[in-house]
């Protein structure tokens, strides 16, 4: 694999990243309430994950889903269950600025718990798969070892999408710095309303057919 396919990835992938999407919007939400150091967690969480979609459609898994209805339903359905659940945590929020700005310097939701929930986000969507499955084997050599290739290909998109939460994050924590009260509990429901509209979206998501 040579450096002009490696730069071709990148740029299709950091456009893929950028565009925001359930752990995208996630690092937003955990750097307004958390801050971005305790939102890394969510970040490593989405990082691991990534390397868990391209590991499985490096195995065939990707190919399995694309395959078959059933087993595409059944993680299509509890991907938009656990999104649906998410966001309506969030429009349930009750959480103010104020609360948000000290959880900043270490509230009680743990590291664990905001790792797995980016996690579960990421790979319980068969979207992604299917993602990998159509879009990593363009950039595969098939006359060369195939495993270093997927290895290097994971390592490129997980340094991305850190790169790229971490920057949500950021501008996530310093909105919840700006922000009066009212603005900042908006913000969270704000991410709440577009991961209810996610979840409807994978919901009713068919796999493409021949």
């Amino acid at each position: 694999m040579d450096a002009v396919t490696i730069l071709a990835f990148a740029a299709v992938s950091f456009v893929g990243i950028a565009t925001p999407g359930p752990t995208v919007l996630l690092a937003l939400n955990n750097g307004s309430r958390y801050g971005v150091r305790r939102a890394i967690p969510g970040m490593l969480g989405a990082v691991f994950s990534d390397f868990v979609l391209i590991g499985a459609v490096a195995v065939g898994l990707g190919a399995l889903l694309a395959a078959s209805e059933f087993w595409f339903s059944v993680l299509k359905y509890c991907g938009a269950a656990y999104l649906a659940f998410l966001g309506v945590m969030l429009l349930r929020s009750k959480g103010s600025l104020d609360v948000a700005l000290a959880e900043q310097g270490g509230g009680s939701r743990s590291a664990i718990a905001i790792g797995l929930k980016s996690f579960m986000v990421a790979v319980t969507n068969p979207k992604g798969y299917l993602f990998f499955s159509a879009f990593l084997p363009q950039f595969i050599d098939p006359t060369s070892p195939q495993a270093s290739q997927y290895l290097l290909l994971a390592l490129v998109f997980s340094a991305l999408d850190f790169f790229i939460m971490f920057g949500y994050a950021v501008f996530g924590s310093q909105a919840a710095r700006f922000l009066k009260t009212s603005g900042a509990i908006w913000l969270e429901r704000a991410c709440g309303g577009a991961l209810l509209a996610l979840a409807g979206s994978l919901a009713f998501y068919r796999r493409a057919t021949a």
